[in-house]
């Protein structure tokens, strides 16, 4: 009986129904000596504990909509969130990262190292701050700087990239032109540190890199898997055929910035330990660096004003700088592709003596460069803004370092720098073309002659385009009365002082050498 009495118990265990909660085993006290089993049921079928079905599903729909709602809400919370931190108008990168870099990277060079990592880390997973929309419909701010339509005039300078870790990414955030470098020869570790210092109250800095650079090529490597890269993307392959392609412009864009309304400049130097007394080996620096970097480039920028390299602004007196130049410009010619880079060369804003401009206006007319870069870092201590202003004890302590500074005080007298340039170089222009120069007696026409356009970036000003001499006879008949309003009266001796007069003005290096020879296609 125990053995039947147990194996029914537990056949009824299994074939209880659903709603049966508990199952419980009770051992009464023992009658007999065998004892006996009982088997005792507590079910749970009370109304008033099982909840109706209604009142699931009612439960069930709200836990639901709840769990919409808030996933809907975080959704669109991160969405809109990218979109905000990814914008550079943000000003979250104004108020929070910058004073958290600052905080967490007291060291200046510290912390733009650590500011181009992560920049890199971004762009490579599409989280970098970019500029979104266009709000220059009009194309008001658009400028044309060697026969490409910029954008914006806005640039960075050279020593945001130095080794071309996150071109794209400044192109992204909206520049126009980003310069890449210094890039010296070989690699060289530039100055000991620490070498770079914050001046808060003034939005500056202080700097003596000295030009620290991993060499030519390793940017030059850098350079040529970003190009293939856009090749392989663009679908012309990976090879050296398809980065020539992109290379020749097929890709119809420009080969350096790859991107339409934009350029790349790599900036080229000199190593610190080439003697600037040695002009050869100089020139041998500068041209190594344009034969590895120039096809990579729009613009190749010669640097000659650094002021941490000793010996380097001496380069900018105008025989040296004549020589460097004009072999920078045939290696730029040279490059393996359709449409050379543009060259311009770096000058220093302390170096404005009217003798220096001119003398750097002479080498760049002579040597075929095609624009100015106006100018690097100062020497100078300007007075702190606003007027009368009482820096700390420890920004004065630092102002005190030796190195190049850099602030909002420059841009006055950049501007001023600019300017002079700027009207040199189109008096250059407009009387004088560097043909006619080299040989004056066999000089052509001014519609013969080939005047180059200068472009002088410092602030963004574009040459103006060289007026040719009317061609209508409306426009000769206007010349000739407005002309005639200004001569000078017939006399004896206005006749004599015009015989003595050259056909056109000579400069004034050549004014020792004989006079030229008369022309009838002499220039006016």
């Amino acid at each position: 009986m125990p053995i039947a009495s147990r194996t029914w118990q537990c056949l009824t265990r299994q074939a209880l129904p659903p709603h049966v909660r508990q199952l419980q085993w009770h051992h009464p006290k023992p009658r007999h000596s065998f004892g006996s089993y009982q088997l005792r049921f507590q079910s749970t079928t009370s109304t008033s504990t099982i909840p109706s079905t209604a009142s699931r599903d009612v439960r069930s729909l709200f836990t639901r909509l709840k769990n919409l709602f808030l996933g809907t809400t975080i959704g669109f919370s991160l969405i809109l969130g990218y979109y905000y931190v990814t914008d550079t108008r943000a000003s979250i990168h104004e108020w929070l990262v910058i004073p958290c870099l600052r905080h967490f990277y007291p060291d200046a060079e510290d912390a733009h190292d650590f500011g181009n990592r992560a920049l890199k880390a971004l762009y490579s997973f599409g989280f970098h701050p970019r500029e979104r929309g266009y709000n220059d419909a009009k194309g008001d701010l658009a400028v044309e700087v060697f026969g490409h339509t910029l954008q914006n005039p806005i640039g960075t300078s050279g020593g945001i990239d130095k080794h071309c870790d996150i071109p794209d990414a400044l192109l992204a955030a909206g520049a126009a032109i980003v310069e890449i470098g210094g890039v010296t020869a070989e690699p060289q570790h530039g100055n000991e540190k620490p070498r770079v210092w914050r001046i808060p109250s003034q939005n500056a800095l202080v700097n003596r890199y000295g030009l620290n650079s991993e060499g030519a090529d390793h940017v030059a490597m850098r350079l040529r898997q970003r190009v293939r890269e856009f090749a392989y993307h663009m679908g012309f392959g990976i090879d050296e055929e398809a980065e020539q392609r992109v290379l020749d412009g097929e890709a119809g864009v420009p080969p350096g910035s790859l991107q339409e309304g934009k350029l790349v400049a790599v900036q080229v130097a000199k190593n610190k330990w080439t003697s600037e007394s040695d002009i050869e080996a100089t020139k041998r620096d500068y041209v190594y660096c344009v034969d590895s970097l120039a096809k990579y480039a729009d613009i190749v920028v010669v640097n000659v004003s650094s002021p941490n390299t000793p010996g380097l602004r001496g380069l900018q007196k105008t025989e040296p700088l004549t020589d460097i130049l004009t072999a920078v410009v045939g290696a730029a010619r040279k490059v393996k592709r359709k449409t050379p880079p543009a060259v311009m060369v770096k000058i220093s804003p302390d170096e404005d003596g009217e003798d220096d401009v001119r003398g750097i206006c002479d080498a760049v007319w002579d040597s075929g460069v095609d624009g100015l870069i106006v100018g690097n870092t100062t020497k100078r201590r300007p007075d702190p803004v606003p007027s009368g202003y009482i820096l700390s004890q420890q920004e004065q302590r630092l102002l005190l370092e030796q190195g190049g500074y850099s602030g909002p005080q420059t841009f006055g007298r950049t501007v001023a720098l600019v300017k002079r340039y700027r009207k040199i170089l189109d008096d250059r222009s407009y009387s004088v073309p560097r043909d006619m120069e080299s040989s004056p007696s066999s000089a052509p026409s001014v519609k013969e002659a080939e005047t180059p356009t200068f472009s002088t970036i410092g602030t963004a000003v574009q040459a103006p385009e060289v007026t040719q001499p009317p061609t209508t006879d409306k426009e000769i008949e206007e010349t000739v009365k407005r002309d005639a309003q200004h001569l000078k009266p017939d006399t004896p001796e206005a006749d004599a002082e015009s015989k003595n007069q050259s056909l056109f003005r000579i400069p004034e290096r050549h004014k020792s050498s004989s006079s030229p020879s008369t022309s009838d296609e002499s220039p006016s």
